[in-house]
């Protein structure tokens, strides 16, 4: 088993690639030996991530990138996901849970993440996100 791996990728948006990175991020928490139940929460964080940042941060734009930056070891794995776009203020996104967004459509990929993940952090402009699970 490896003790540290760290890899940056970069996809055009399109969501077609949204697979190759998921995979490519689970497969090295297997190389560390990272239990299953996690990789799977974390494949389902990263999916939802990187499919934001293609659909809302570069809206779909296949001339923007995606980029993406991991770092995977035994005790946590820390991936920051960055899109070309205009960012957003997550502090505006509504509560999925609260009675008059329960049947909207969309707005709950920011819940997911945040609920999956032991650290979520957005920069300045809300382009970038870092999330962070911590191993026990």
């Amino acid at each position: 088993m490896s003790d540290r791996i760290n890899r940056k990728i970069e996809i055009p948006s399109d969501i077609s690639h949204i697979k190759k990175v998921s995979n490519e991020i689970v497969k090295g928490l297997k190389q560390v030996g990272i239990v299953e139940t996690l990789q799977f929460d974390i494949r389902l964080v990263v999916e939802e991530a990187v499919r934001n940042a293609i659909e809302h941060g570069n809206c779909y734009d296949k001339d923007l990138p995606v980029k993406i930056l991991y770092s995977i070891d035994r005790s946590k794995c820390v991936i920051e996901i960055e899109d070309q776009g205009k960012g957003f203020d997550v502090t505006r996104v509504p509560d999925p849970r609260k009675q008059e967004n329960l049947v909207k459509a969309g707005g709950r990929g920011v819940f997911l993440i945040r609920k999956l993940m032991d650290r979520v952090e957005y920069n300045e402009i809300g382009n970038k996100v870092k999330i962070t699970k911590y191993f026990k």
